[in-house]
């Protein structure tokens, strides 16, 4: 039965976050908030409930799912090293709007797709999100619609697309920047912006110490 909390109201967020905890850790599907637009989510290294998850989104396997981590520390133990540049964009812009394509860690036993050895981190500004990640450790996340159609920024959007598919929805309003992340890969020899938003190009590049044309990759 699929649940809302509203948590703007204190009782029904802590029992909405509790909810949705449980859900997670028995394999199910929840849809959150977070600072860009609202995900929906899943544990990560639960690959039924990935598969889930791109089954809900109507999105092939050739889509991987990224990871939203609620503590910079988390991504120590999942990727292979930490690449050039990656230590300077976390301490500047995370928790925010920005991702991060890394090489996974070898050992990793999860399935988020075909990402051919890598991985999407974020960590999301959304004290809501937070909390749960914090509980549950590590989540495959994807923006909360039906492949094709526009991102949620609110829960209403999302349960309209989403429906019964989803156990539980936590509702905090809108997104405050209501687009999706940045994505800055960081698995090739120069750092290359996969994907404008919120984090603009100059400010990755000035924390970077490079031009700013250098790093676009998007068309």
């Amino acid at each position: 039965m699929t649940e809302v909390f509203d948590c703007a109201d204190p009782g029904q967020r802590a029992r909405g976050i509790a909810s949705a905890v449980g859900a997670v850790k028995a394999g199910r599907l929840v849809v959150m908030p977070t600072d860009t637009v609202y995900g929906i989510g899943a544990d990560a290294f639960d690959s039924a409930a990935v598969a889930a998850l791109l089954a809900a989104k109507g999105r092939g396997r050739d889509m991987p799912v990224g990871v939203l981590v609620g503590s910079w520390h988390t991504i120590e133990g999942l990727v292979y090293a930490m690449p050039d540049g990656a230590r300077e964009l976390i301490r500047a812009f995370w928790p925010g709007a920005l991702s991060l394509v890394v090489l996974q860690a070898p050992s990793l036993q999860w399935d988020l797709g075909d990402a051919r050895g890598t991985v999407m981190l974020r960590m999301p500004l959304h004290p809501v999100a937070i909390e749960v990640l914090r509980e549950v450790g590590p989540m495959a996340v994807s923006s909360a619609n039906v492949s094709g159609q526009s991102p949620a920024v609110d829960a209403d959007e999302a349960r309209r697309q989403l429906g019964d598919l989803v156990e539980v929805y936590l509702d905090a309003g809108r997104s405050a920047q209501q687009a999706a992340s940045t994505i800055v890969d960081l698995t090739g020899a120069t750092p290359r912006i996969l994907r404008p938003g919120p984090v603009g190009n100059e400010r990755i590049a000035e924390v970077l110490g490079l031009d700013p044309a250098s790093l676009t990759a998007y068309p």
